[in-house]
């Protein structure tokens, strides 16, 4: 008898061996199509070569893949701005998934806004076959706060947008929305411009946020810190610059003035946070 046990027990864990070995190989291939389908949004002829000369500072193919997107996915993006990033997403959830664009609106100041809103709205229109399932919603909170029904999205994405929530005071209100909108088990992705460690609380002006200070926001409205990232690291940046992160490129706000030394610092050092609702 046991011969006959040590068998069955080596052909058990043999067969679970193998059960290992096949769910690893099907996990590996599946984040190569995923890495795949990012590349190819990133690689798209729809993107112009201005944007596609920042991948290299922005990284998004790490970056997406670091908040564990996914085709099929609900994926809202807060303020998209000039849609440097609905310009990838929106191509990669084209055909299974959606893409919720939470824009600024045209009722809105400063004037900038209605001016992004109105040709973000225009580049989805002009190109159906990049961005015909995109879903555009008018976010000006507090007014107009809502990303829609709760638990209705997988992820929530806000790429250098957390001082701007901080310096108008809505800070605890998006979080608190991002949490609603989000399905148990869904995940906030920020990048954010961030401020050297025990920086002022109001560096935020200057458009650099501490990491610690957007931990604490995320944790007050309910997420769990899962992990960070040092993809979008800059360590050439020093983080105190004449018109903070706007001094850097792609801004430039100096001009000419000393622009081949920001040239050379890139654009500035970022944070890269993953949050998850709880199940």
């Amino acid at each position: 008898m046991k011969p006959k046990t040590h068998t069955t027990v080596l052909s058990l864990a043999i067969c679970f061996v193998g059960l290992h070995m096949a769910g690893d190989a099907r996990a590996e291939h599946h984040a190569d199509s995923v890495t795949s389908g990012l590349m190819k949004a990133v690689g798209g002829a729809h993107r112009s070569p201005a944007n596609q000369a920042r991948d290299e500072n922005r990284d998004p193919v790490e970056t997406l893949g670091f908040f564990g997107i996914e085709p099929g996915m609900t994926v809202i993006e807060l303020w998209p701005g000039g849609g440097w990033y609905t310009e990838i997403l929106a191509p990669f959830l084209r055909e299974k998934g959606t893409l919720v664009a939470a824009s600024y609106g045209m009722d809105t100041t400063p004037e900038y806004r209605p001016r992004l809103h109105k040709a973000l709205m225009e580049k989805v229109a002009g190109n159906p076959a990049v961005y015909g399932s995109v879903k555009i919603i008018e976010w000006d909170p507090p007014r107009k706060n809502s990303l829609g029904a709760p638990g209705s999205a997988d992820m929530v994405l806000t790429f250098r947008n957390t001082h701007s929530f901080i310096n108008n005071g809505l800070a605890e209100g998006v979080f608190a929305e991002a949490f609603k909108v989000l399905k148990p088990g869904g995940v906030l992705g920020i990048v954010q411009h961030r401020a050297a460690p025990g920086a002022p609380a109001d560096s935020s002006k200057s458009g650099y946020v501490t990491e610690q200070a957007v931990i604490a926001l995320a944790q007050g409205a309910g997420f769990v810190a899962e992990a960070r990232s040092e993809i979008n690291a800059n360590p050439k940046d020093s983080h105190d610059h004449p018109e903070g992160v706007w001094t850097l490129p792609p801004s430039y706000r100096l001009g000419d003035v000393d622009k081949e030394l920001y040239r050379g610092i890139g654009e500035s050092d970022r944070m890269t946070l993953r949050f998850r609702k709880p199940r």
